[in-house]
């Protein structure tokens, strides 16, 4: 079955892709769902003119994501966590307590699901993640895991 995705959805596709799913899943979860819609000449037309409106929009955007990435690579974070006496966390650090420090730290709003860390990040010190501002706009932001003070 082919669908349009009106979302992003992991390990599937992006928003406004066609997309070859099996027909139990389209029709039971993502149409009802409205992730999705089926790719008949009607639906492809219209969805060809929204991601034009899109990709204008993220066009103009451009230059904020590209100011942004600069802003990122140049910083370092600190976020502080619980940690034993060896220096491993109690839990790991997450992107949503990344985007949150970058929130609070840099001033910038970041949604969550920008925000990829390469491996879990379960002890203190130094480390890095990726943040996906846009398809061609990417950047590295390094941060500091430290512990708290009881």
């Amino acid at each position: 079955m082919e669908l349009i995705l009106l979302k992003n959805i992991d390990r599937v596709g992006d928003k406004h892709e066609v997309v070859k799913v099996k027909n139990g899943f389209g029709r039971n979860y993502l149409i009802p769902q409205g992730l999705a819609v089926v790719a008949n000449e009607v639906n492809r037309k219209h969805t060809a003119e929204m991601s034009r409106q899109t990709e204008a929009k993220e066009s103009k955007m451009m230059g904020e994501f590209k100011a942004m990435a600069e802003k990122f690579d140049g910083a370092t974070l600190v976020i502080k966590s619980k940690a034993g006496a060896s220096g491993r966390l109690f839990g790991s650090v997450s992107n949503v307590q990344i985007a949150s420090a970058i929130r609070e730290q840099l001033g910038l709003d970041i949604e969550r699901r920008k925000v990829v860390l390469a491996d879990d990040v379960k002890e203190l010190g130094s480390h890095t993640a990726i943040i996906n501002l846009h398809k061609e706009v990417t950047a590295t932001l390094k941060f500091d895991v430290v512990p708290t003070e009881a």
